[in-house]
């Protein structure tokens, strides 16, 4: 008997490492729909930055899960399992397979694996962390999550501001860590995803990576990306502390453009493109240390001769012949 293709599909992977162009191709070839899974993607008018697809991209295959929110407003990754799940539901019921592409890991575990309860945002304790980093400065606050909650401490890097204000604001509403409410579950047999459906693209060689990085990061400066920062501040309702405006490359850009306003000169831009890069740099290791926890999934060398040949054999070992 032939087994029953699954109803959706992923493409995981770093920053940088191809997974767009390979969705691409595999759009080409099998009845899909892109469903994006990506953090910086929901936002509209952050499309430089965040390396959006293009119009003409977008024309070639359906794609979802992309301009859905204004940058004041926030996305979690409940919102998305629950956005996401009712797409797998909507494109299988056209005949088409769910194709899930991206890089923002808490979606993916939180679809795979499921979400814990925790307590709700407080956005007075929050802004209060938050008025203490700007004081302090983040690794101030990582140490004292360390002394409270050393082992979620231990896995985040002491600038990772987003993860640690919500470790710090977990801890003050109520009392626990919040590695106490993550379970370590290993997967949800409820996920329209099974792990053995989860492609990731990983490079043996790191340099491959940061050299791919660096070029990304210098094609988004010399197409307006600092024009792009510019009409968002213009906005005046947009600040660092909104999740949009911490995405990598807009927080580094915002806050210079608070020291040096809007106008940098060409070593504060050399300055901008140093931190963009290692703050994109170490946003990939992340996301590899998140994949290497996924055993089951299929590893694809996205820096080895043929890698595109080899994802296009995972997929069809999945779907079957192409269309």
């Amino acid at each position: 008997m032939t087994p029953v293709a699954p109803r959706c599909i992923a493409l995981a992977g770093p920053t940088a490492c191809g997974k767009s162009a390979a969705s691409l191709a595999i759009a080409q070839q099998w009845p899909v729909e892109i469903v994006s899974v990506d953090s910086a993607l929901v936002f509209r008018g952050m499309d430089i930055g965040t390396a959006k697809p293009s119009a003409a991209e977008r024309a070639l295959v359906p794609h979802h899960l992309i301009d859905i929110i204004d940058p004041l407003q926030s996305y979690s990754a409940a919102d998305f399992v629950r956005d996401a799940s009712a797409l797998v539901d909507k494109i299988a019921a056209r005949g088409r397979t769910a194709l899930l592409v991206g890089g923002t890991m808490l979606y993916f575990k939180a679809l795979l694996v499921g979400l814990d309860e925790m307590p709700a945002a407080d956005a007075a304790v929050r802004d209060a962390i938050d008025a203490r980093a700007r004081a302090m400065g983040w690794p101030a606050l990582h140490a004292e999550l360390a002394r409270v909650d050393p082992a979620t401490a231990a896995r985040l890097p002491p600038n990772d501001a987003q993860r640690i204000q919500r470790a710090l604001e977990v801890y003050q509403v109520s009392g626990q860590p919040i590695s106490g409410f993550q379970r370590g579950r290993t997967h949800n047999p409820q996920s329209p995803l099974a792990p053995q459906d989860l492609i990731s693209l990983e490079p043996v060689e790191r340099s491959w990576l940061h050299a791919r990085i660096e070029q990304r990061f210098d094609d988004m400066l010399a197409h307006g990306f600092l024009d792009e920062v510019r009409r968002l501040r213009a906005r005046s309702d947009l600040s660092t502390a909104l999740p949009s405006m911490r995405c990598v490359g807009y927080r580094q850009a915002w806050e210079l453009m608070d020291v040096h306003g809007q106008s940098l000169t060409a070593a504060q831009q050399a300055e901008l493109r140093d931190l963009g890069i290692y703050a994109t740099r170490q946003l990939a290791k992340r996301q590899l240390t998140w994949l290497r926890s996924m055993p089951q999934r299929e590893v694809i060398a996205c820096d080895a001769p043929g890698a595109l040949a080899r994802v296009m054999a995972a997929v069809r070992r999945r779907l079957g012949p192409t269309a």
